[in-house]
């Protein structure tokens, strides 16, 4: 048995409630504990979803959607179908987040359906993966957007694209270990940009079309291929497109703020997601009424020479406005993979940290993780540890200026793991068909999801075996870690004192902490709490005698 359910069970029986995240919203504030409200509208949540889907990745995947699909009609095509399977998973999460309430998102929910190991692999892969590449390609999209118009007539070279994406990561960094408000304030202000740019590329598209400039966009031309079609490279297609639509799945971490959630949450999927697509396909549409698929494929920044073709003099506006946008979805992203949430509202970030969906924190709590990484600063009430690790990890996935490839490597390893957390909906279904589900969804809806997960990773894998290949061979070497560091109890003492004596070096560098969250019925059990999270990754289980004196002290 693991050690991490050991704690696990005992919190269950103190909480008889069982979820994880034990302020409830009615519960009580007792002894200064936080106590979450529902506050978040139908109005908010589905703001709350556009405003986490929509960001860089609409500046970049136009170039790889179109490129991989072969003509201008088929990239709409896949835009289209990209969203409907998004609202699909979105709707198969959403009964998946009600039906198991615990923080951690897939992570638990793969672990308790598939058991300790497959949600090993899960949270290994996205530490390891998922994370780090997202905000290697936002970093690559920024310094792309910044180089271009300084390289009018050819590519920016790749050694001053990784540089300037490394200079923008290690900055937002800093920023984000200072203070949780000047990471806050900088999303706030950036995410201006982003919003300018769509809504510059859209009605500079409307003005095209009043004109008469949509011969892309005519049935005869929108579907003359530009290149042999290819089913595997229609896959890889949909992996592109993929990518912008990365953050539908946030409002489960939420649920306990949400104001009748079990009404509001299908009602914002079902609006938010619809609309998300809608900007995407004016927005490609806006694309291809200035640009021709050949002018498209050559450029890096596609919104850069969008405007060129039709600002003229306030052609600068755009690349502005993107590297803006760009730079605030680098920040968003640190401040949210750090605690893994997705929030970006956040001045009460530091006191919900457990409670909004803490990747990190669920993996330390369960022995998954090395528990250093849970812990945040005694002042600043920032995830120091989180985000040196995931600076670090980001950083090295620079060694290529390729988004297109880097994507095809992250999309491949999110639909993996997707796939096997909506087919756990089903086997759930089968396990346990009489658990309380307040959103029950049809079962056509994860058939129609594996389908097309099914067609995906069989194509992307045929299309790029060496890309997809990597991701998976990275994921599989989880496995001989899982073992030897969360299965094998009884491990060297030499060992155990030497990660208790890492952890407590950590600390004091760091100097960080557990988050102390106070509970409605005190602080005792909080702390109670506390003091079991402290034991680092890898440490056998002390017998009962031991099991007070043995923690390592913040």
């Amino acid at each position: 048995m693991e050690e991490g359910a050991r704690h696990r069970n005992n919190t269950e029986k103190k909480h008889p409630g069982g979820g994880e995240s034990d302020a409830s919203p009615e519960a009580g504030s007792g002894g200064g504990g936080v106590a979450l409200k529902k506050e978040i509208g139908l109005v908010s949540a589905c703001g709350i979803i556009v405003g986490n889907i929509i960001g860089s990745g609409i500046f970049v995947s136009p170039k790889g959607v179109l490129e991989n699909a072969g003509s201008v009609g088929l990239a709409l095509i896949v835009w289209i179908v990209t969203g409907f399977i998004t609202v699909v998973g979105a709707l198969c999460y959403a009964e998946l987040g009600v039906t198991i309430p615990k923080s951690g998102g897939d992570y638990s929910y793969v672990k308790d359906i598939f058991g300790g190991l497959a949600g090993f692999l899960r949270l290994w892969i996205a530490v390891l993966v998922i994370y780090p590449t997202n905000q290697a390609v936002i970093a690559l999209t920024f310094s792309n957007y910044v180089l271009q118009p300084l390289f009018p007539t050819c590519f920016p070279p790749e050694s001053g694209l990784r540089l300037l994406a490394a200079i923008c990561l290690l900055l937002l960094t800093w920023v984000n270990c200072s203070s949780v408000r000047w990471a806050t304030r900088v999303q706030d202000i950036f995410t201006a940009g982003k919003l300018l740019a769509l809504a510059l590329i859209i009605i500079m598209g409307i003005v095209q079309i009043c004109k008469g400039e949509y011969f892309w966009l005519e049935p005869k031309n929108a579907f003359e291929n530009f290149q042999e079609p290819d089913i595997g490279l229609v896959a890889l297609a949909f992996l592109q497109g993929s990518f912008a639509y990365g953050g539908w799945n946030f409002l489960n971490y939420v649920t306990e703020e949400l104001v009748d959630p079990y009404k509001n949450l299908p009602r914002a999927i079902f609006i938010s997601i619809p609309l998300v697509t809608f900007v995407y396909v004016f927005a490609n549409v806006a694309y291809v009424t200035a640009m021709s698929p050949q002018e498209l494929l050559a450029s890096n920044a596609v919104a850069v020479t969008f405007g060129e073709k039709l600002l003229g003099v306030m052609a600068w506006i755009m690349p502005i406005s993107v590297a803006l946008s760009t730079f605030g979805g680098v920040n968003g992203s640190l401040f949210t993979s750090s605690r893994s949430s997705g929030h970006t509202e956040a001045p009460a970030e530091a006191k919900r940290w457990r409670n909004s969906d803490p990747l990190f924190f669920a993996g330390a709590r369960e022995g998954h993780l090395p528990s250093v990484l849970a812990m945040i600063h005694v002042k600043r009430c920032t995830p120091i540890p989180a985000l040196l690790f995931t600076c670090i990890s980001t950083l090295l996935m620079l060694v290529t200026s390729d988004m297109y490839t880097l994507i095809n490597y992250v999309g491949f390893i999110n639909y993996l793991f997707y796939g096997v957390t909506v087919a756990g909906q089903i086997v759930l279904r089968w396990k346990k068909p009489d658990i309380p589900r307040p959103i029950k969804i049809n079962l056509l809806f994860p058939i129609i999801y594996l389908l097309f997960w099914a067609f995906l990773l069989v194509f992307s894998l045929w299309s790029e075996p060496v890309v997809c290949g990597i991701g998976l061979a990275i994921m599989l070497t989880g496995v001989p870690v899982y073992f030897l560091g969360v299965y094998w109890q009884h491990k060297p003492k030499c060992f155990s004192d030497f990660i208790e004596l890492l952890t407590l070096v950590s600390q004091k560098m760091c100097v960080v902490v557990y988050p102390e969250v106070e509970r409605g019925s005190g602080t005792e059990e909080a702390n109670e709490d506390m003091e079991e999270q402290q034991q680092p990754m890898y440490q056998p289980t002390p017998t009962k005698d031991k099991d007070v004196a043995g923690q390592p002290q913040p």
